[in-house]
């Protein structure tokens, strides 16, 4: 798979130097180490530092630390225990998503998907979330990053510590991804992220034979 990446430019507000300074500095006190770069660059080092030496449940591991640290489990028992993954709730999350995480992810919109209620009927719902161009995909270039650091880890902690189904499916195609708040995520096997191959022109451990993505399965 070729993917030709066309840089884009990021000017990063206060607000979301804030946030990359926070996650940031969640990371460094988890993993034990500091990046020398700086902002976004800082951030994304940090990502790669964690995957060097660890497997694919370690890397998640660590995330879900980080995820864990950022919000009480108080807050999450309360969340839990008072809000169910309601078709309002569902589509309260995914505003709240485009509006703090574009410092991480890009620009992204609140977009109309269907669901399937408890009496497996389909509904359509504001639940999903279309980030155009992946800001971590793009500057990471990595099928294992953004599915060890990302994909898993943020699908897990909202439908295991929230209690509000998410599932994240990447186009490592154009490098978008759809967030769908309300769908609980399928096994990752069943999923094309399991089979996708590094990306080629982008990834020091791609290679012309179209195997997956080594950073997924170890």
């Amino acid at each position: 798979m070729s993917t030709k990446v066309v840089s884009t430019e990021y000017h990063d507000s206060l607000i979301d130097r804030i946030f990359i300074r926070l996650f940031s500095r969640k990371m460094a006190n988890a993993l034990g180490q500091k990046s020398r770069l700086r902002g976004y660059s800082g951030f994304v080092d940090l990502s790669q530092r964690i995957m060097t030496g660890r497997n694919a449940q370690e890397q998640q591991a660590l995330v879900a630390i980080v995820l864990s640290s950022l919000v009480p489990a108080q807050v999450l028992w309360l969340i839990r225990t008072l809000f169910s993954p309601t078709q309002l709730v569902c589509e309260l999350n995914a505003w709240f998503a485009t509006q703090l995480f574009e410092w991480l992810v890009g620009p992204c919109e609140v977009v109309e998907v269907q669901i399937k209620d408890e009496k497996g009927q389909l509904r359509q719902q504001r639940s999903g979330v279309h980030i155009q161009k992946c800001r971590y995909l793009e500057q990471s270039r990595c099928v294992g990053m953004c599915v060890n650091m990302c994909k898993l880890p943020t699908q897990k902690f909202f439908t295991q510590d929230f209690g509000i189904p998410l599932t994240m499916t990447p186009n490592f195609e154009d490098l978008s991804c759809e967030m769908v708040f309300g769908a609980t995520p399928p096994p990752l096997e069943t999923e094309d992220s399991y089979y996708t191959p590094c990306l080629v022109d982008q990834c020091a451990m791609a290679t012309t034979d179209g195997k997956p993505c080594p950073k997924v399965r170890d």
